[in-house]
């Protein structure tokens, strides 16, 4: 049982560490840059952000936390749904803050439990893997959009202080 925990308190702690990479490059963008797409087929950070609280919502808070799943992918998607700033970033802490509520609360004996999330079966297990994995992957979209909407501008959030 300690690598079911150990796992689970992984996935909290990348949760936390793409939150924080994220709102990194939030704190330094205004509100057009959020919704700001280079190319009609390009997603801007705005859709970006809501598609991964859809997804969170729907595999995690949903698939694996047990609570009811009302995703509508499509709209994720949809220039329509522009939010502000402030209401994006609501939504995202909030599904953040529940994420890691489902992942702390999950019984570790079920993490090879099969659930069938967005009609697909998978064990609790690979469906935590896959949606930190989709949340990573989407950090450092995030992170490549803010560098280049604002170049130069753009602060480090870390900087190497050894030679290593």
């Amino acid at each position: 049982m300690a690598f079911e925990k150990e796992f689970l308190n992984e996935t909290n702690r990348r949760i936390e560490t793409a939150h924080d990479r994220i709102i990194h490059c939030l704190d330094q963008l205004n509100e057009e840059d959020i919704w700001n797409r280079s190319h009609p087929n390009v997603n801007s950070i705005g859709i970006i952000l809501n598609h991964l609280c859809g997804n969170l919502r729907q595999w995690i808070i949903s698939g694996i936390g047990g609570a009811e799943d009302i995703r509508n992918r499509p709209l994720e998607f949809k220039d329509e749904v522009k939010s502000s700033k402030g209401e994006l970033l609501a939504k995202f802490e909030k599904t953040i803050s529940d994420c890691k509520g489902a992942i702390e609360s999950f019984d570790p004996s079920k993490i090879l439990e099969v659930r069938r999330i967005q009609g697909f079966d998978r064990t609790a297990l690979r469906a935590i893997y896959g949606t930190i994995t989709h949340l990573e992957f989407h950090a450092g979209q995030i992170i490549y959009i803010t560098r280049l909407l604002i170049g130069d501008q753009y602060k480090l959030r870390w900087v190497p202080q050894t030679k290593e």
